[in-house]
């Protein structure tokens, strides 16, 4: 069911809730949190449609947040808010309200998220595009308990994580992070399959895709060892290679779908590492309310520590060689690491030593 509300006010909208929910005789009863969406028109549809996909999973009021843009002066002058009630099979599992705010109401969407809000239950806020540079500071952000961002969605990915890592406040999380769990728990697992010292790690993938970063960051937070940051065509990210004491472990995905893991005396194995929509990473993200610390602690190992990434020239150079071979380049103080850099009089200043480390268990995958 459907009930349009032009220039209304949050009295209103909650009064066309209760009317909706009587309508239908469905009772308020069963949704576990608040999820507010702020999205433009561009992409209100897809963030919808993936909010109450995830609602089928965790039943919630899904507050939709679209900032309509006035053309004229005099119209930015003036406030307006409409809203669109959906209860039943309409809204998923919960109930959803679309609020398209104007003019001056749009510099205080959270005046009108508040009362809408669904009494002692959380609130998470997901900012499908246009994230602010602190959520936790935003208005909006300081409503909720969780903060969910996608890097993937900004035009500078990169930038985008140097960002998170300077305004990261426990709650903050990101898609793009939510995109590697299937990852890391693939290669926790591998690693406790083996029993070698681990020299070095590669990560490849898109060049414009922040997974790649997070992934490459979690390892060499969690290793201690040097990390490459790879390019190549994709999709998404398309391997992992871990070089050890005992020969290389590779987790190697051409197609967005299936896997290839090649562990050191073992046969390959075919693995699924699917590619996931939004609505299925935003149902993982609400699953857990707390603060995500290895999250945090990769996002501030930083991106300039990784290893550079390869130009075009680079790249068609080494294709040109009938074994390539990748330089490796130091991502932490040899301190921290256990690597000591070999001496340039030696001519192998590009081949570290492996770090002494204990027998690697198996990381955390959240």
């Amino acid at each position: 069911m459907k009930i349009d509300l032009t220039d209304t006010t949050a009295s209103k909208i909650n009064k066309g809730l209760v009317k909706a929910r009587r309508a239908i005789g469905t009772p308020a009863v069963g949704m576990v949190l608040t999820l507010v969406v702020v999205t433009d028109e561009e992409n209100a549809y897809d963030a919808l449609k993936a909010a109450n996909d995830a609602s089928r999973e965790h039943p919630s009021r899904t507050l939709v947040v679209i900032k309509r843009v006035s053309r004229s002066p005099r119209d930015r002058t003036q406030s307006r808010l409409d809203a669109e009630v959906r209860v039943g099979t309409d809204a998923g599992s919960g109930e959803t309200v679309v609020l398209r705010l104007y003019g001056e109401v749009s510099d205080h969407a959270q005046s009108v998220v508040l009362p809408l809000l669904l009494p002692d239950a959380p609130v998470v806020v997901w900012w499908s595009v246009d994230a602010p540079r602190d959520p936790a500071n935003d208005p909006l952000g300081a409503l909720s308990q969780r903060r969910v961002t996608d890097s993937y969605a900004a035009e500078k990915p990169v930038d985008e994580l140097r960002s998170r890592a300077e305004s990261y406040e426990p709650g903050d999380t990101d898609l793009a992070w939510a995109r590697i769990t299937p990852w890391r728990s693939m290669l926790a697992a591998a690693l406790d399959q083996v029993d070698s010292e681990i020299v070095s790690v590669e990560v490849a993938g898109e060049e414009s895709n922040p997974s790649v970063e997070l992934l490459a960051m979690w390892l060499a937070d969690r290793l201690h060892v040097h990390v490459r940051r790879a390019v190549s065509a994709g999709p998404g990210l398309t391997q992992v290679r871990l070089e050890t004491t005992g020969g290389p472990i590779t987790l190697h995905r051409s197609d967005g779908a299936m896997a290839t893991l090649a562990l050191p005396g073992q046969p390959d194995r075919a693995v699924a590492l699917k590619r996931r929509e939004t609505s299925e990473l935003l149902a993982e993200e609400l699953r857990r309310l707390d603060p995500d610390d290895t999250y945090a602690s990769a996002l501030r190992f930083g991106v300039d520590r990784l290893g550079g990434i390869q130009s075009a020239a680079e790249r068609a150079e080494a294709a040109a060689q009938p074994v390539p071979t990748l330089p490796v380049r130091a991502v932490t103080e040899p301190a921290a690491t256990g690597v000591q850099p070999a001496s340039s009089e030696s001519g192998d200043s590009d081949r570290p030593t492996p770090a002494k480390m204990p027998p690697v268990k198996k990381a955390d995958p959240q």
